[in-house]
């Protein structure tokens, strides 16, 4: 074991201030930080325990919004009623998610700051660029193991994906997360959260040194209610997706006015289908249409010769998905 310094702050200050230091890791739930300290993926001087500082509060707003605090337990957001309401497909991917053992213990904010996958990365006996920049990856190069990984890849240096299923629910409703740092909070929409940059692949978001995620908050949409995540993996429960997707539909006299669509398991951030939402806007809500959407926007998918079967997958998931919406 690695000795590491733990502390429990009582306020945000002192846990930003702390969370700064060189070395220093969060710990919310512990669900992803935890399990990367035992292989030696993460090796933290400092582990600040955000448990006394975080909000656990889910609250209406005014205009029909909803805010939901950091530390909300994945279990409370995935049963609360005004998000199983207003957000269906919010509740069910939370519930999509591990273990309910898991969902007890996870936070909001943790599950969206959890570390993008590889076997690669969670390996340290094997190179890898996320851990070591200029190492390689194995994914990447003839006979690796890409299976479950990125089909929209961004460089060759790592298609590690993002694997919060809640992350990809609120990248369709337009979430924003709530950022406390040393200069004050700021906004920050979630589709422009999550990064990636071939000089610096460890970096995953845009969080800077002892910033912590304080809130979500999802804007008010009418046609939110009528909504759906599903999720296609290996095993019925306690697995990340190969594919998944958060849909939202509004069709009016056989119309579609309104629609929304993000992919999980397909890149290293939740994936917004912009394309497949403006070819879905103004046409009729048929499978066809819903197929014809799809196809346009895995136009520019490149998977590997081991992940190819994802664009078919995706596009089956999301017609079959839009077709149960309308």
């Amino acid at each position: 074991m690695r000795p590491f310094a733990y502390s429990r702050p009582q306020s945000l200050e002192e846990a930003m201030r702390l969370g700064a230091e060189p070395g220093a890791k969060f710990l919310a739930g512990g669900t992803n930080l935890v399990d990367l300290m035992k292989l030696e993926v993460e090796r933290p001087t400092g582990v600040v325990d955000l448990g006394a500082v975080l909000d656990r509060e889910i609250r209406e707003l005014d205009g029909g919004a909803v805010r939901i605090g950091a530390g909300v337990r994945n279990t409370e957001l995935g049963a609360d009623p005004v998000i199983r309401r207003k957000y269906p497909a919010v509740s069910r991917a939370v519930l999509a998610g591990a273990s309910g053992q898991v969902r007890n213990l996870a936070t909001t904010g943790g599950n969206l700051l959890q570390r993008n996958r590889c076997v690669y990365f969670q390996d340290v006996s094997r190179p890898c660029n996320k851990r070591d920049p200029g190492s390689g990856c194995p994914a990447v190069a003839t006979g690796g193991a890409s299976r479950g990984l990125a089909i929209f890849a961004q460089d060759p240096v790592c298609i590690a994906t993002h694997t919060s299923d809640l992350a990809v629910a609120l990248t369709a409703f337009d979430a924003e997360l709530v950022i406390a740092g040393s200069d004050g909070e700021r906004r920050v929409p979630i589709e422009g959260f999550y990064t990636f940059d071939g000089r610096e692949p460890g970096r995953e978001t845009v969080m800077g040194p002892g910033e912590i995620i304080v809130a979500v908050e999802l804007p008010a949409l009418s046609f939110a209610p009528n909504s759906r995540y599903a999720k296609v993996r290996d095993r019925a429960s306690f697995a990340f997706a190969l594919v998944s997707v958060a849909a939202a539909l509004d069709v009016e006299a056989d119309t579609i006015v309104g629609a929304r669509l993000a992919l999980g398991g397909v890149a290293h951030k939740p994936w917004r289908a912009h394309v497949a939402e403006r070819a879905l806007i103004g046409a009729a809500p048929t499978p066809d249409t819903f197929a014809s959407a799809i196809t346009a926007e895995l136009g520019s998918a490149t998977p590997t010769a081991d992940n190819a079967f994802k664009v078919t997958l995706a596009r089956n998931l999301v017609v079959s998905t839009l077709t149960g919406l309308a």
